[in-house]
């Protein structure tokens, strides 16, 4: 039987986010759109972002500021089964997100990056 993907782990800027189940990755690319031209189909491609979605909690004496700061990082996204994707370009996109009381503090993240570098075991 073959290990499939279980586990995944996150490196902000060098610091590990305990993430719960459920993180999503999509890299970034070129993507191909398709045209219709007369009796024809066709495609013009166009580049789309990579997204990094995980829910991490906030834990006693962490810093949220520190975890929140603004500007361009590596992230790390590794996989238990041997796949490791690095993006150096990675920031943390969209609102500042909204933090959840009563269930562990939830803080939903949201990273954006373009083209990086896999990595495989």
């Amino acid at each position: 039987m073959a290990q499939v993907l279980g586990v995944v782990q996150i490196f902000w800027r060098g610091e590990e986010i305990p993430v719960e189940t459920g993180a999503t990755y999509r890299p970034a690319g070129l993507t191909q759109a398709p045209v219709s031209y007369g009796r024809r189909s066709g495609y013009a491609q166009t580049f789309a972002q990579g997204e990094c979605t995980a829910t991490t909690n906030l834990e006693r004496g962490q810093s949220l500021d520190a975890l929140l700061a603004r500007g361009e990082g590596e992230l790390q996204v590794i996989c238990d089964t041997g796949q490791t994707w690095v993006h150096a370009d990675a920031f943390l996109s969209g609102e500042m997100p909204t933090v959840t009381g009563g269930e562990g503090g939830k803080i939903p993240l949201t990273w954006a990056f373009g083209e990086g570098e896999e990595i495989r075991a």
